[in-house]
């Protein structure tokens, strides 16, 4: 079945699908209309799950961390402001190894205020042990839903995991997206089964001090589990594929780089304007391709250095700044590339909700293809902002 919705919709229905069974809820925009839709099903009957009005961002991932904790599937959503509200409890979260899944709704942080998209708000959590990925289209956030339980709740994995849609882009813009039928949902994602939980006939405590003699191997074995996700996504990412015919990749996907000499990489929803400029460009001669950057963590190297094997040149898109030189993607590639003699060229665009156009794209591969011949360009590109650009 069909519908033509919103991606905001999209992600309730895929929550509803999963059967959760605790959501603690805060309204911000653009994430509101998740919650609206989710408080819709659960007063219509159509979802049977524990809805909780809460105070504010950090009491809800208080509330869907204790929920988890006690055995719980625990679905939130959040955005911007509210994800950098919540930041305190999205450290709790993870090393006590809570399989939460948290749609964020990326948006611009203040200041100065906006409700645009952008990845500031996201890419500030990165190292928290969360788990994140970045959607296209409204089908892959549905989906990608209820792949994230199945991620979240492998035993080799146990952490939360941050399905990320762009704020109005795709929240408040409609899609035919097929929905995908209970049963077969039930057939894939089982009935969340902890080892281990929070029970007042079994008292026992968790998260609480520790000395310096153990942390460093509860940080070990959180980044132990962020390695152990990679081979998880893959396989569920095939079984998926199977099961429903869409297959997104794995941690990345890649389009027209079996004999590319430059790629571009994307994330969000640039990556459907980039496919166009891709056929494009080769239809004009300019041996281009594309690799979609999906998974931020775990960060994909080995599959980039393999999959960027054969170019000459590598440009990558960043819809956020870390003040530092670049974007946050920028320097992550360049660190897996680390040792490479690839010349890798940023190109800052779409920041603050900035609308990422055809003609900045082709901007983007011309001057990496100017880099793969040798020439002389800058390795940080502002792409269409005022005064000094490119």
């Amino acid at each position: 079945m069909k519908k033509v919705i919103t991606g905001d919709h999209a992600v309730a229905i895929g929550a509803r699908l999963c059967r959760v069974e605790v959501v603690p809820a805060y309204p911000i925009t653009p994430q509101t209309l998740i919650i609206e839709h989710i408080a819709d099903f659960v007063n219509d009957g159509e979802m049977d799950t524990k809805f909780l009005t809460m105070e504010s961002e950090h009491s809800v991932m208080s509330a869907a961390a204790a929920a988890s904790a006690a055995g719980a599937r625990v679905f939130t959503a959040t955005s911007s402001q509210g994800l950098a509200f919540m930041h305190e409890m999205l450290y709790s979260t993870a090393p006590l190894r809570l399989p939460v899944v948290m749609a964020n709704a990326s948006r611009t942080l203040a200041s100065p205020p906006g409700i645009w998209c952008e990845y500031n708000d996201s890419m500030g959590a990165r190292d928290s042990g969360w788990l994140q990925l970045y959607v296209e289209d409204n089908q892959e956030a549905l989906d990608m839903v209820i792949q994230s339980y199945r991620i979240a709740e492998d035993k080799r994995v146990l952490l939360p995991v941050m399905p990320c849609l762009d704020g109005f882009v795709l929240t408040h813009t409609v899609e035919p997206v097929e929905i995908i039928q209970q049963e077969d949902v039930d057939s894939f994602l089982p009935p969340y089964s902890p080892d281990i939980t929070l029970d007042p006939a079994r008292p026992a405590m968790i998260g609480t001090f520790m000395p310096a003699e153990y942390i460093m191997e509860l940080r070990r074995q959180t980044a132990l589990a962020v390695e152990s996700a990679k081979k998880v996504i893959r396989e569920i990412n095939d079984e998926f594929a199977r099961r429903f015919g869409r297959n997104y990749g794995g941690l990345i996907d890649t389009y027209q780089m079996e004999d590319a000499e430059v790629a571009l990489i994307t994330m969000g929803t640039v990556t459907s304007t980039s496919r166009e400029v891709v056929d494009d460009m080769r239809k004009a001669g300019e041996k281009v391709g594309l690799v979609k950057l999906r998974f931020f963590r775990p960060f994909p190297s080995e599959e980039l250095r393999k999959a960027l094997s054969g170019v000459s040149a590598v440009g990558v898109f960043d819809r956020s700044i870390s003040y530092h030189g670049g974007g946050p993607v920028f320097n992550e590639v360049r660190s897996a590339l680390y040792g490479s003699t690839l010349p890798v060229i940023n190109h800052l665009a779409g920041i603050g909700g900035r609308d990422v156009t055809k003609e900045q794209i082709i901007k983007m591969f011309e001057i990496t293809l100017k880099a793969a011949k040798g020439e002389k360009v800058n390795m940080i590109n502002w792409h269409n902002t005022r005064g000094e650009t490119v």
